[in-house]
């Protein structure tokens, strides 16, 4: 069985396993940002699902939200 002496460590292991430690931390930030978006679209979706069916199928609520333009037709 071989045991490993971490105090032993040449400069290239040092350097070599810091950088390995700095990426695994960035990975778990993403990680942790990409959770707290997922529960918070969940909770949203999850309010919403309380809402009467009638409000989900509304027209908008601002009368210019949806503008139209009048389709203008001239005769020759």
């Amino acid at each position: 069985m071989v045991e490993h002496d971490y105090i032993q460590e040449t400069r290239t292991q040092r350097l070599r396993n810091w950088v390995m430690a700095e990426m695994l931390r960035g990975a778990g930030y993403a990680l942790a940002f990409l959770f707290f978006i997922g529960v918070t679209f969940l909770i949203i979706w999850g309010i919403g699902q309380f809402l009467p069916e009638d409000s989900k199928n509304a027209p908008p609520p601002m009368p210019y939200s949806a503008l139209e333009a009048p389709l203008v037709t001239i005769r020759a």
